[in-house]
């Protein structure tokens, strides 16, 4: 992977979901899912991997796809990876995503 912005975008509320995360492995495919009910932010966009939601792209992330991901009419996949454990020790992030070939472009 590239080490460009796109290729390190965190899921973030990851320790909610620490049983869930605990078993993906080091490389692994997301699904990213819109979730405009959810009552704390209508532009949620849910990540899921091994079958369960695993956290959510960052609310500044996700202003900016949930859109154009409820629009694409298809599941829209990128890779993701675990982070490295100086990602974790300085922002407690556990995964990143990588949406350098993303099916979808972001909203301006």
């Amino acid at each position: 992977m590239s080490d460009s912005v796109l290729s390190r975008i965190p899921v973030v509320a990851a320790l909610a979901y620490s049983e869930r995360v605990r078993p993906i492995p080091s490389s692994f495919t997301a699904t990213l899912v819109p979730e405009p009910d959810n009552r704390y932010f209508p532009m949620a966009v849910a990540v899921i991997a091994g079958g369960s939601k695993v956290g959510y792209l960052a609310p500044e992330i996700a202003r900016g796809y949930h859109d154009p991901i409820a629009a694409a009419g298809a599941a829209v996949t990128c890779p993701g990876r675990r982070a490295l454990p100086s990602d974790h020790e300085t922002s407690g992030v556990e995964l990143l995503l990588d949406f350098t070939n993303l099916n979808v472009a972001q909203e301006p």
